[in-house]
């Protein structure tokens, strides 16, 4: 467990109490306690439909908060701070623009401006309220690193909007396929329907797939994570039960970190895998485990290996959801919630139910006390009939990912696979601008089996990793129409939305001079799922490669050491991210120094549970 709150955190210097005795009057909190630990909210707010219900939980959270504060005998003795808000980018306003730059590195930015509000504000107890996919994430980084007792709740998921034309159920990624049409009427329609409410995207997205992993990894109640942001339970009801779970962890000394461990990511890894998760969830799992103490994911957590193989043959997809599927969030949410997921994954042996969580039961205990239903075979499938039978996500090696970062969504798969292999001819396209102009402009001339190579958008290329969701819906849509496959590879990164043929995270990247650098148009290029590998056939070759590169670096040299097809860099945000970005094995972060930002490192404790006889087969010596 983690240490007892400290007792004082402000002096009886008067200067410096004088504010803090006219905030706990303007907060209507009992002026003799403001030398006690301080407690409070926080939130995320940004230009988007997902913030716009955050507000209204944290002032209610809040309020609870104030009201839970005193010297009664059912109070905690604590100073009550003011809410506190991050800002955040707006992933789906942004997409195929060169605002997208920001959208990774804002996960960086609520990191810091977290840790700058507890750390500086001495917070002993924080609620935390996030929506959008990279707030969240940052958020809980923060959390980790000042690692004193803290809970989180997701805002909730929008609901889905409603094409008046068909009366189908449609989302934001209708609104991004449309874009390949022609028809100006119908993709004004879609647009103004698509998302009639508030709350973030409500697919199996990126949202969604990390809300399920904080759930899961313990530090968000699992009933709390699928109701839509309107649920009336998000003001009325969660508020009181965070404020009674957060004092429970003040009381116990119970923090993040106790929470937050080995076995606790592997679980949420593997309901990742199980839901046909986001490939940003392969981003986000290393930052959390780095800011949880855990420095090299692939040695201290998972090893691309053992991902692979859990994928292949034992965690299939047990979710018919959007963007591979028919359903939303709040689909699952009527058939039961997040909870249903889990427990069938109990059930069947794959998850570890004795880690803890922030409720202060077990992640079994969680799901026994909620009463969870069983699945229901049309939302949520069983694991012996899934909905697909591996798992929804794959990493791949090769001599184009030597690195083992490049990541494929199987779930979104929707063609082109020959006994598991795709073979093609490469296209490349240096920026994502390049490829949307030609999409725009030529789309007959993408033809069946190109593999579009899309570079020099890396974290430290672009900078910032930008998704890519306008060029896969508008390749998605063209593909559909044609009945053609073309498939994408990137060193940029795919937003959850994304479906088809598409890999991401391909590394090292082409501003470093990785291997996707030095393909040319027309090259051969093989995605084997068999051996988990992405290849260029003529990289093969020890003459090509050593001539292509010395071409390369001829260029970078000539260009004072940034290869000129690398994007521009006018802003500090920008700059700091080309000159401190990690790769995406390591969570594609901000961190000039990787080892200074791992906090008290931690040994990575093997429990000794092993899920399921499938994942005793052949290898589990290699895995232990």
């Amino acid at each position: 467990m983690g240490e007892k709150s400290k007792s004082v955190v402000f002096d009886k210097n008067p200067g410096r109490n004088a504010q803090t005795y006219g905030v706990a009057r303007q907060l209507g909190t009992d002026e003799e306690l403001i030398h006690e630990p301080s407690v409070g909210v926080i939130g995320t707010k940004g230009d988007s439909q997902c913030y716009l219900g955050v507000q209204r939980k944290v002032e209610a959270i809040h309020e609870h908060l104030r009201l839970s504060l005193g010297d009664g005998s059912d109070q905690m003795r604590m100073r009550l701070v003011q809410p506190e808000y991050t800002v955040a980018t707006s992933d789906g306003m942004r997409n195929g623009t060169r605002e997208m730059r920001y959208s990774l590195i804002g996960r960086e930015v609520t990191n810091d401006t977290v840790c700058e509000h507890l750390s500086a504000s001495g917070l002993e107890g924080t609620i935390a309220v996030v929506a959008c996919d990279k707030p969240p994430v940052g958020t809980l980084a923060g959390i980790l690193e000042h690692n004193r007792p803290a809970i989180i709740m997701s805002d909730g998921p929008i609901r889905p909007g409603i094409d008046s034309v068909t009366e189908q159920p449609i989302d934001i990624i209708t609104g991004f396929q449309a874009a390949a049409h022609t028809d100006e009427d119908f993709k004004k329609r879609i647009a103004k329907e698509a998302c009639p409410g508030y709350g973030s995207c409500g697919g199996m997205f990126t949202y969604n797939t990390m809300q399920t992993f904080i759930g899961v990894v313990g530090m968000q109640p699992l009933h709390m994570v699928s109701p839509p942001s309107d649920d009336p339970r998000r003001l009325v009801d969660f508020p009181k039960q965070l404020v009674s779970y957060l004092a429970a962890m003040v009381d116990g000394g119970i923090t993040p970190r106790d929470i937050v461990n080995r076995d606790s990511i592997r679980n949420a890894v593997i309901v990742s895998m199980a839901v046909g998760g986001s490939t940003n969830v392969l981003l986000h799992a290393p930052e959390i485990a780095r800011a949880a103490g855990f420095g090299n994911f692939a040695k201290d957590i998972m090893s691309p290996e053992e991902f692979n193989h859990l994928s292949q043959h034992v965690v299939p997809v047990l979710t018919d959801a959007r963007p591979y599927g028919t359903y939303s969030m709040v689909d699952i949410d009527a058939k039961g919630g997040v909870q249903v997921i889990v427990k069938t994954l109990l059930e069947a042996g794959l998850l570890n139910g004795d880690v803890p969580t922030c409720t202060g039961e077990t992640l079994a205990g969680q799901v026994k006390r909620l009463d969870t239903s069983d699945v229901d075979g049309t939302v949520v499938y069983p694991v012996e009939k899934p909905y697909k039978a591996t798992g929804g996500l794959r990493v791949l090696g090769g001599n184009l990912s030597p690195e083992f970062s490049a990541v494929l969504k199987l779930a979104g798969v929707e063609g082109g696979l020959e006994n598991n292999r795709f073979v093609g001819r490469a296209r490349i396209f240096n920026g994502e601008q390049s490829l949307l102009d030609a999409l725009e402009a030529n789309p007959e001339k993408f033809a069946n089996n190109d593999m579009v190579i899309v570079r020099y958008e890396g974290p430290s290329g672009a900078p910032g990793m930008p998704e890519m969701l306008d060029s896969t819906s508008r390749i998605t849509t063209l593909c559909r129409e044609k009945n053609i496959v073309v498939g994408m590879m990137t060193d940029a990164r795919f937003s959850g939305g994304s479906v088809g043929l598409v890999i991401g995270h391909v590394g090292p990247e082409a501003a470093l001079g990785g291997p996707i650098a030095l393909v040319e148009d027309g090259d051969e290029i093989i995605a084997d799922l068999e051996a988990n590998e992405l290849n260029c056939t003529e990289l093969q070759d020890a003459a090509t490669l050593a001539s292509r590169t010395a071409a390369w670096e001829k260029e970078v040299a000539a260009n004072n050491g940034v290869h000129p097809m690398c994007g521009e860099v006018d802003t500090r945000l920008l700059n700091r991210m080309r000159r401190s970005a990690v790769s995406a094995v390591y969570g594609a972060g901000m961190h000039p120094d990787r080892e200074l930002f791992v906090p008290e490192p931690r040994e990575p404790v093997r429990t000794g549970f092993v899920p399921h006889n499938k994942y005793r087969e052949g290898t589990q010596k290699e895995f232990s």
